[in-house]
């Protein structure tokens, strides 16, 4: 049987503006400042995908909390109305 292999996605090349102080030190640690550049951009759209998913999980909760207790107790407005 035959495993499914992801092959590596398509590279492209794009401009960032970056300080120059900035850059200057990471190639002083790293010969591949493009390599690490996508991997800490990589962690970002990861950790904010996630951090969306989890806001938005929240904001269901609260919906469903608020129907349920509508539900139980009525709309505040239905005291109000002028109907």
């Amino acid at each position: 049987m035959k495993t499914a292999t992801r092959s590596p996605a398509r590279k492209r090349a794009v401009n960032l503006t970056l300080s120059e102080n900035v850059v200057q030190s990471a190639r002083q640690l790293t010969d591949n400042l493009s390599g690490v550049v996508e991997a800490l951009l990589t962690e970002f759209v990861e950790r904010e995908q996630q951090r969306r998913r989890e806001r938005s999980l929240q904001v269901e909760a609260t919906v469903a909390l608020w129907n349920a207790f509508e539900d139980k107790h009525g709309s505040f407005a239905d005291e109000y109305s002028t109907l």
